[in-house]
């Protein structure tokens, strides 16, 4: 049974699909790419069915990663059939929670820099695409950092399941 990781955003443009691609390629150099997919989506619609920021395609392939993208917004109808929401920011998170409709359905949303160890109390990825450069490229490092923790933590439910 496949486990479904999906990253949200605000307009699944920038911070997700960064996040969907980084991770992806975790689970892949993992040999967990049969077991585990993964994919993004926006709290907001504004940029559905756009590509990824120009900003975020020339970060992710400057840094080896694969960048297509076509955005979308996420469904609360999605929940059953996700294993884990992974929020980019407290206002995603809350987004989220309302959007679910059981309590299942919540338990199953987190903020990806929880599974960073050094991000202490700062559990938000900062939104990149009112500013720079920069900003895109402070995203791939947090986003790289909380990479490893939440892909044992994705380890650890696909190896429960077939324990």
């Amino acid at each position: 049974m496949t486990y479904r990781v999906c990253f949200v955003c605000t307009g699944n443009i920038c911070r997700s699909p960064m996040a969907e691609h980084v991770f992806r390629r975790r689970v892949e150099e993992a040999g967990l790419g049969g077991a585990v997919e993964v994919d993004s989506a926006g709290t907001g619609g504004w940029h559905e069915g756009h590509g990824a920021d120009p900003r975020t395609v020339a970060v992710l392939d400057e840094n080896g990663y694969t960048s297509a993208h076509s955005a979308r917004r996420f469904q609360a109808s999605w929940f059953p059939g996700v294993d884990l929401v992974i929020a980019l920011d407290e206002g995603h998170l809350r987004e989220l929670r309302a959007l679910a409709r059981t309590p299942e359905e919540a338990a199953r949303i987190r903020l990806l820099r929880s599974y960073d160890p050094a991000a202490g109390d700062a559990l938000d990825v900062p939104d990149p695409y009112y500013g720079g450069r920069e900003g895109f490229e402070e995203c791939l490092e947090m986003v790289e950092a909380a990479s490893g923790g939440l892909l044992a933590a994705v380890r650890a439910e696909v190896e429960g399941r077939t324990a």
